[in-house]
């Protein structure tokens, strides 16, 4: 069973909704350790302190925060919590929003909600109240010591909460140095692109997408592990397309010569039920 992260209440109104915190994510990443090249012995990171120049205990470390050029402001844990002020566990809702007001670029993590204790039925409304409304509550919240924007909606059965960027931790475009196109796209172009778009296009199945780099990368230390010698790949040229329509048409060719494509087709094709009238398949969203 996951440990809870965070206990707290959430602010509806009058109503308050005691809830706890767990991880929505589990990170599959291969990880690795720091190893001596040369023995393959492992490799530690000390705290040294540079006055001192001897190891220093974690215990013995407290924040500094640079308020000039040398000069530091240091605070402890103590300190730092009480930044957090009294609503430290509380989830106040401040808004409710349309869940396609939301750019996906504000979010960040992900997280369930489940109830707390003697929170069961308020924790039922408030999810209810959020399914039936297709609304994201919009709040704030202090987490690891650090103020989030959040963000509250129905997902199956549960409360998802998403933490979210503020508005001004997000690098305005025009801040960024990215090169100005040379020409615009002629129509046919356009055209062809969107029609290959539309080709492409699909329910979304995230059950379909797995992550073939770690597999690669897995099998790769199973073949180290063998003795056998890993050779770096040769890196592939690509070259600038110079016929952007000629790819495109070339692209569409082959999308719709393609097994995936033909069994789309044949899948939006109308068929004609049993009692004799028309039914689009896929047209139920």
């Amino acid at each position: 069973m996951p440990r809870s992260l965070w206990n707290g209440t959430i602010a509806f109104g009058m109503v308050r909704v005691p809830v706890k915190l767990y991880s929505a994510t589990e990170s599959k990443a291969v990880r690795f350790r720091e190893r001596h090249c040369t023995d393959g012995a492992a490799i530690e990171h000390r705290r040294i302190c540079t006055q001192e120049g001897k190891e220093v205990p974690y215990g013995e470390t407290v924040k500094g925060f640079e308020v000039s050029s040398g000069s530091y402001v240091t605070l402890s844990k103590e300190e730092i919590a009480a930044a957090d002020g009294p609503g430290a566990h509380m989830i106040e809702i401040e808004h409710f929003v349309g869940r396609e007001e939301i750019d996906p670029v504000y979010y960040d993590r992900a997280y369930r909600l489940g109830p707390g204790k003697f929170g069961d039925d308020s924790y039922l409304l408030l999810q209810a109240a959020l399914k039936r409304s297709e609304r994201v509550g919009i709040g704030r919240f202090v987490f690891h010591n650090k103020a989030h924007l959040l963000a509250l909606r129905a997902l199956e059965d549960v409360i998802a909460l998403h933490t979210m960027r503020f508005a001004d931790e997000l690098v305005p475009a025009g801040e960024v140095e990215i090169p100005t196109p040379q020409r615009e796209p002629s129509k046919p172009e356009v055209s062809a692109a969107r029609a290959l778009v539309d080709q492409l296009s699909s329910s979304f199945q995230p059950e379909e997408y797995e992550d073939t780099y770690r597999a690669a990368l897995l099998e790769l230390i199973e073949r180290k592990a063998r003795g056998e010698t890993i050779a770096a790949p040769e890196p592939v040229q690509i070259a600038p397309e110079d016929d952007l329509l000629g790819a495109l048409q070339a692209s569409l060719e082959r999308q719709g010569r393609s097994p995936r494509a033909k069994t789309k087709k044949s899948k939006s094709k109308t068929d004609r039920s049993s009692s004799g009238k028309k039914v689009v398949a896929g047209s139920s969203r």
